[in-house]
C-alpha cells in the first residue's frame, strides 16, 4: 500500500492544528467565562514611551508643588502629568485629575504599563493622579516633596491606588 498521498494530507492537518493552536482569540473555560493574558507584553513603541517620559521626569525632578501649577515654576498633580505628555509625547491630555478619570480607557492594576495614569484616593475621593512607569513605580507631583518617584506598594499609596487609565 502507498503511504505517500496520506503524507502531504497529514501534513496539512497538523499544520492547521498548530495554526489554531497560535490563534489570538479569545478562549472559553468550561464554566462559559472568556479568558484573556493578564498583561500585555511590552513594545518597542512602550519602551520608546518610558523612556521619553523619563526625560521630563529627570528635567523636572524636584520641582516644588504648587497648586494649579503646569511649569517649571510649580506643578501640581494633574498639570505635570500634562507637562509630561505635552512634551514627551507630544500629546495633549484633560487638565484636572477629574477630567481625566473621565476620559482614556480603564485598565486594571494588573495590566499597567509605562505611560499609564494611576489614581490614587485620599480623604474619600480620587484626588492625587500620576504616571506608571513599570517595576511598581509612578513619578508625579507630591504635595511634600514635589516632582518625585513613588513606588506603588510604599507605605503611604499602596491602600490609595483607585484605578488606573491608558490614554493611546
Amino acid at each position: 500500500m502507498n503511504r505517500r498521498p496520506i503524507l502531504p494530507l497529514l501534513t496539512i492537518i497538523i499544520a492547521l492544528g498548530l495554526a489554531g493552536c497560535a490563534s489570538n482569540q479569545n478562549l472559553r473555560s468550561t464554566d462559559g467565562t472568556t479568558w484573556q493574558p493578564a498583561t500585555e507584553a511590552p513594545t518597542a513603541s512602550d519602551s520608546a514611551k518610558a523612556d521619553r517620559l523619563w526625560q521630563v521626569f529627570e528635567r523636572y525632578e524636584g520641582t516644588p508643588y504648587r497648586y494649579g501649577g503646569t511649569s517649571a515654576s510649580g506643578f501640581d498633580c494633574s498639570g505635570f502629568i500634562t507637562t509630561a505628555f505635552d512634551e514627551a509625547l507630544g500629546r495633549r491630555l484633560p487638565r484636572t485629575t477629574s477630567q481625566m478619570l473621565a476620559a482614556g480607557d480603564v485598565v486594571g492594576r494588573d495590566q499597567l504599563r509605562a505611560g499609564d495614569l494611576v489614581f490614587f484616593r485620599i480623604k474619600g475621593k480620587d484626588q492625587h493622579a500620576g504616571i506608571y512607569m513599570g517595576d511598581d513605580s509612578f513619578i508625579h507631583s507630591s504635595t511634600s516633596i514635589g516632582v518625585t518617584r513613588s513606588s506603588l506598594n510604599g507605605y503611604y499609596w499602596r491602600g490609595r491606588f483607585s484605578q488606573a487609565r491608558r490614554f493611546d
